[in-house]
């Protein structure tokens, strides 16, 4: 399965990229167009849908590792151990009207949520 696009995917800046900076998350459309994702700009966000799933490359390293540390057991455990990797879409509605679909990774979602608390 493939990552999370961060872009937003219908609504308002449509096909704007999902940004995370030191000022923190926020909507790129162009250069002169941005759109803050924080407390004081959304006035409501909704998780759409989750889906979590296993990293493959991540799976088979910490297998191989498991493996050559523990034999057979070790690469069972390596293998479960592998890294979730997460794509959620987040349903937008800012203050001023205006609404966005997004879909966004681990790391751009707990931005967003850590913005708008």
């Amino acid at each position: 399965m493939a990552g999370a696009k961060n872009k937003v995917i219908a609504g308002d800046y449509k096909g704007g990229s999902i940004k995370i900076s030191a000022t923190g998350a926020s909507i790129y459309v162009d250069s002169w167009e941005t759109a803050m994702l924080n407390k004081h700009e959304v006035e409501t966000y909704e998780l759409i849908t989750d889906e979590h799933t296993k990293s493959a490359a991540s799976g088979i390293i910490r297998g191989v590792v498991g493996d050559a540390l523990l034999g057979p057991v070790g690469l069972l455990a390596g293998a479960l151990s592998a890294k979730n990797k997460g794509i959620y879409q987040v349903a937008i509605q800012f203050r001023d009207g205006k609404r966005s679909l997004l879909e966004i990774d681990d790391k751009s979602y707990k931005a967003l949520v850590k913005d708008c608390f």
